[in-house]
């Protein structure tokens, strides 16, 4: 027969069903919770590197070399500010010296040398806005992220005279603007080139726009110094034709193909 007390002395055991229970429950929650933590802690990795890739703006500097330049074309710069997460818009000029395709030069007997037929220089001002999208992204603090960058703008064209030094009367020489067609300009009158910057005061414009696209590949060991390669096609076209060399056919579009070295920085 149970009595009362008997009753008593049972009572603890079921009571401590319920703890058990409770106890039961929490580890659970914590083992849920760790996997859940453990799963979700290399996304929440990727995504701080991502956000520290990004940048609001960039400024770039550099140098190509185009198929219609000489061994260094001329130079770049280019401000570009973030417009979304993959795209930024772009502010260029580009400072370049564009030759004509049949220029060569010959030596004189004083043992210089000048480009034969050329009688002005083309130096031409590109100015340029742009887009720039994001292609491929580097990994933090390594790698190479590819971009593709389109770009319009106006063009002014420098036409500088090219000038000559030409043998005188007294075998002194005298500097004129290079003319094949006159025949005290024949190559055993040229003693050599006259100055690089001489005739710029004579200049003329010549007013076009340019069109181009690249592609860019920037490298950077750290967020806020980068290097990179711009390699694309860009086009020239003038309102009418610019004569470089007088007795060769010259024309007022002028299509290339280009690299450029850069470096800049980046916030």
């Amino acid at each position: 027969m149970v009595t009362h007390q008997n009753l008593q002395t049972f009572a603890p055991a079921r009571s401590n069903i319920p703890n058990k229970n409770h106890h039961l429950m929490r580890l659970k929650l914590h083992i849920v919770l760790f996997f859940l933590v453990a799963w979700a802690a290399p996304t929440l990795s990727n995504a701080q590197e991502l956000d520290d890739d990004l940048y609001l703006s960039q400024f770039v500097w550099g140098v190509n070399k185009a198929s219609n330049s000489g061994l260094i074309g001329g130079f770049m710069f280019r401000y570009s500010k973030m417009k979304n997460e993959k795209t930024y818009q772009s502010y260029g000029l580009e400072i370049v010296n564009i030759k004509h395709a049949k220029e060569r030069r010959e030596s004189t007997l004083t043992g210089s040398s000048y480009i034969f037929g050329k009688s002005n220089y083309l130096y031409n001002f590109r100015f340029q806005y742009g887009l720039e999208r994001r292609l491929f992204r580097k990994a933090a603090q390594q790698g190479v992220q590819i971009n593709f960058l389109t770009s319009i703008g106006p063009s002014i064209g420098l036409v500088t005279p090219y000038y000559i030094e030409v043998a005188g009367d007294d075998a002194s020489g005298n500097r004129q603007q290079y003319d094949p067609n006159n025949p005290a300009h024949q190559r055993g009158s040229i003693l050599g080139p006259g100055g690089i910057f001489q005739g710029v005061p004579e200049s003329s414009f010549a007013f076009g726009g340019n069109l181009k696209a690249a592609m860019t590949f920037e490298f950077g060991g750290s967020k806020k110094n980068i290097a990179g390669i711009e390699v694309g096609a860009l086009i020239d076209v003038f309102a009418q034709k610019v004569i470089i060399m007088p007795n060769a056919e010259n024309s007022a579009f002028y299509p290339n193909v280009y690299i450029t070295f850069y470096y800049g920085s980046q916030r």
